[in-house]
This record gives C-alpha cells, structure tokens and sequence, in this order.
C-alpha cells in the first residue's frame, strides 16, 4: 500500500507540481530529481512570495526572509537559486554573477556596491561580483564588491570575503584572518542532470 501511495504522489509531484514549478518560477534549473519534491518548493516558497508578495518580483524561489535587491542585475547559472535560503542579503545593483552550482548559507550578505568612504551619497569605485562554478558559501559569511571567487570554491562559515579567491580553494576563517588552502577538483557535473 505504501509503494502505490509513494507512486502516485510522484506521478503528481512529477505532473501537477512539476507545471506549477515552472511556471511559477521559469528561472528555476535544477535537477528534475534527486533534490527536492516539486510540492516542497511550492510548499516553502509559493504563498509568501507569489500570494503575500515577499520578492515577488523574482523568476526564481526566494525565502521570505531573505531579501533581494536589484534582481534584475543578477547573471545566474543552473543550480543557484540565490535567496532561497533564510535571512540571506544580496544588494546586487552593482553586477552579481553567479555560475553552476553556487549554494548560499543563511545569514549571508552579498553586497555588489558600497558608499563611497569621502561622500557617504555616492556610490564607491568599486562594483560587481563574480562567483564561479561549484561553489559553496557557508551560513553568516559577508561577501564585499569587487571580489571575484573561482571555481570549486567551499567558503566556511562566518568568513568576510575581500579579496579574490582562486579556484580549488577552502576558505576557513581564523581569529584575525581568513585561511585560503587547497582542495581537489569537484566531482559531480551538474550539466549532466536532466533538469526541471
């Protein structure tokens, strides 16, 4: 009995909910399965931003608690839904370039502009970020503009980004300092998966 149920549900989640997806969220690209039912994004996300309005604006799933600013700014790749996670900031009126496969902790703040430090009106020199392929960004970190992150890149938690990061890197944060080592190349290739 628990097979046929199971059947049915994602003969739904694969046919109703799948629809509902797309067109509720046509920049959505993830994998068709093996990441999250298609009933669950509509669960966690539809009726705060599609129904009540938080960052309704955006072709993509956006937690209520996180907010997006300059959406339209914003070059993104498959596997990155940037806001999706709760509490998370981007500012991305300066430039925000995201490539395959970029995961965003919560609390994160993602800023592309900052105030220029002699006319707090004015906008500083400094604009844009651009985040590589298979990256992941931990919960609590602080990216500022201008900073380019590479490919295969794993931030740890609470780290503030102002530099460039090289591909193939782990960032971890220490008293004083981040911490910039080495790590393997990624393994899985997201553009194999047959997508939503």
């Amino acid at each position: 009995m628990k097979k046929l149920i199971k059947s049915i549900l994602i003969f739904f989640d694969d046919s109703i909910f799948r629809f509902w997806v797309k067109a509720a969220y046509p920049q959505y690209k993830r994998q068709r399965t093996g990441y999250v039912y298609h009933f669950e994004v509509i669960r966690r996300y539809f009726f705060m931003q599609k129904i009540i309005g938080f960052n309704r604006h955006i072709p993509w799933p956006v937690d209520f608690r996180s907010k997006i600013l300059g959406p339209e700014h914003i070059n993104k790749g498959i596997m990155c839904d940037p806001g999706d996670n709760i509490g998370i900031y981007i500012n991305a009126y300066g430039g925000l370039k995201l490539g395959n496969n970029v995961n965003i902790g919560q609390n994160t703040t993602i800023t592309t502009t900052n105030h220029n430090i002699y006319d707090h009106r004015k906008i500083g020199s400094k604009r844009g970020i651009i985040i590589g392929d298979n990256v992941w960004i931990g919960a609590n970190c602080c990216i500022v503009a201008g900073v380019k992150i590479g490919n295969n890149v794993t931030i740890g938690a609470g780290c503030t980004i102002r530099q460039n990061i090289p591909s193939n890197s782990l960032v971890v944060q220490s008293d004083d300092a981040i911490t910039i080592n080495t790590k393997k190349p990624y393994q899985w290739d997201c553009l194999k998966e047959d997508l939503l």
